[in-house]
């Protein structure tokens, strides 16, 4: 199952090298630059099962300090539910809002620097480039590419789907019927603080 999701890992590497080649000179992407690593977003299980087994690889000290900062970030997600519990009866509205909050991933260190670099998720391996899903185009805000010019996007709706399967398949090979739970997203702090075990049978819910 990580064999399948490195690969797509793989291609998504490719098409940020890509545009970053063909318009490297519009990207903002630096090293250090951790804007990306304030965004909001939930990661698929099998996505959570990745980084959960190589968070475990980490050294104990190492694990401890991320742990803190999951408890910290843990602390603002609450925080942040509460402030969109306004838009509950305006999905729209609440997507938008939750788009502008900042929350600093756990795995970002003192020095800008993500502790699990190489097996970072999806999502975080295309922002700074343009991706399409829903049928718009998005682009990280730094970015300098310009309306209304076309640019090759990075399919996301396609790699959420993938995602969304290699999960399920994950499931039903740990044993698990409900086909539901492969579309939960979750937090990167609760995939840290959470065993394996409890991921695939969903002692985290």
């Amino acid at each position: 199952m990580f064999e399948a999701y490195e690969e797509l890992a793989v291609k998504a590497d490719a098409a940020f090298s890509k545009i970053e080649q063909d318009y490297g000179s519009v990207m903002k992407c630096r090293r250090q630059c951790a804007d990306c690593c304030h965004a909001v977003f939930g990661l698929f299980l099998i996505e959570a099962a990745y980084i959960n087994h190589h968070f475990n690889t980490l050294g104990e000290s190492e694990q401890k300090e991320i742990l803190n900062r999951a408890a910290r970030a843990d602390q603002d997600l609450r925080r942040m539910q509460e402030r969109l519990a306004e838009f509950k009866d305006d999905p729209q509205m609440q997507a938008h809002a939750m788009a502008r909050e900042r929350i600093r991933c756990p795995l970002l260190d003192d020095k800008d620097e993500c502790a699990l670099y190489r097996f970072r998720p999806i999502t975080c391996r295309v922002y700074g480039i343009p991706v399409s899903s829903h049928g718009s185009a998005h682009a990280c805000w730094k970015a300098e590419f310009k309306s209304g010019e076309s640019y090759p996007t990075f399919d996301l709706d396609a790699a959420y789907a993938q995602l969304c399967r290699l999960s399920q398949e994950l499931l039903e090979n740990a044993g698990q019927k409900d086909p539901e739970r492969a579309s939960i997203l979750l937090s990167v702090s609760t995939v840290l603080s959470v065993t394996y075990e409890d991921l695939v049978n969903g002692n985290f819910l």
